[in-house]
C-alpha cells in the first residue's frame, strides 16, 4: 500500500530480458535502506525488489538494486518503455503509524494515458492527460470524476476538468522538480491508477443493480 507522495526519482541504470520479464537495474539514495521481498512503486506500479549490490565506496560505482516486470505489468504500465537513464518515481510503502498525505494507492496501475497538452497557471502548470475510455471498464470505476484524485506515475494528485477520456491536473513546481513530471511533454506516456474508493463503489452499485 502506498499514499502517492513520491520519495524521490530512481535513475535506470541497466535493463535486460529474461523472455517476456524485464529486470531493470536502478539506483537512488535509498539504497542501503532497502531489503530483498520490499514492495518498492516504480512510476506507480508495485515491483519487489528481487536484488541489491551495494559497493564499496571506493570504488567508485553506485549503489543499486533490481526490480523484475512481468508480461502483464508491462502491457498495463508505461514500463515497457523505460531506458538506460530514464528517471522513476519511487516510493517505499505506507507505514501505518502515521498521517496520510496522499490518497490510498494500491500500486496496481490500471491503464497508460497520454499528455495531449501542457499548459501555464501562473507558475504552475496544467497537464491534460487522455486515456482510452472503456464503458465496461467505467461501470468497475475506471475513471475520474472532479476533485477526486488519481494517481499518474505514482504521484497523488487532484483531478480538474474530467471529461469522458481526459482529465487535467495542476502540478506545482515542487511537485514538477521532484518528480519525472520534469520529463513529461505532449505525446508522453504515463501510468494511472483511479481512485480505489470509486472502485469499491462502482461495484456496490452494479451489485445493488443485480440484486434489484
Amino acid at each position: 500500500m502506498f499514499s502517492g507522495i513520491i520519495e524521490e526519482f530512481a535513475t535506470v541504470v541497466a535493463i535486460s530480458r529474461d523472455r517476456e520479464n524485464i529486470d531493470f537495474t536502478l539506483t537512488c539514495s535509498f539504497v542501503d535502506q532497502l531489503t530483498v521481498d520490499q514492495s518498492v512503486a516504480h512510476n506507480g506500479v508495485c515491483l519487489t525488489v528481487v536484488d541489491i549490490t551495494l559497493p564499496e565506496e571506493a570504488s567508485g560505482t553506485v549503489p543499486t538494486y533490481v526490480v523484475t516486470a512481468m508480461k502483464e505489468t508491462l502491457d498495463r504500465s508505461n514500463l515497457g518503455l523505460l531506458k538506460v537513464g530514464d528517471k522513476v518515481n519511487v516510493e517505499r510503502s505506507m507505514l501505518m503509524n502515521g498521517r496520510l498525505d496522499g490518497h490510498i494507492v494500491q500500486g496496481h496501475v490500471d491503464q497508460t494515458a497520454r499528455c495531449i497538452a501542457m499548459d501555464d497557471a501562473g507558475g504552475s502548470t496544467y497537464f491534460t492527460f487522455q486515456y482510452e475510455f472503456d464503458a465496461e471498464k467505467a461501470r468497475h470505476g475506471y475513471f475520474t470524476v472532479d476533485k477526486g484524485s488519481v494517481t499518474v506515475n505514482g504521484v497523488s494528485l487532484t483531478v480538474c476538468n474530467p471529461t469522458r477520456d481526459t482529465f487535467q491536473v495542476a502540478i506545482i513546481p515542487y511537485t514538477f522538480e521532484h518528480t519525472n513530471f520534469q520529463d513529461i511533454r505532449v505525446g508522453s506516456v504515463v501510468n494511472l491508477e483511479f481512485d480505489i474508493l470509486g472502485k469499491y463503489i462502482a461495484r456496490l452499485q452494479q451489485l445493488t443493480n443485480d440484486e434489484g
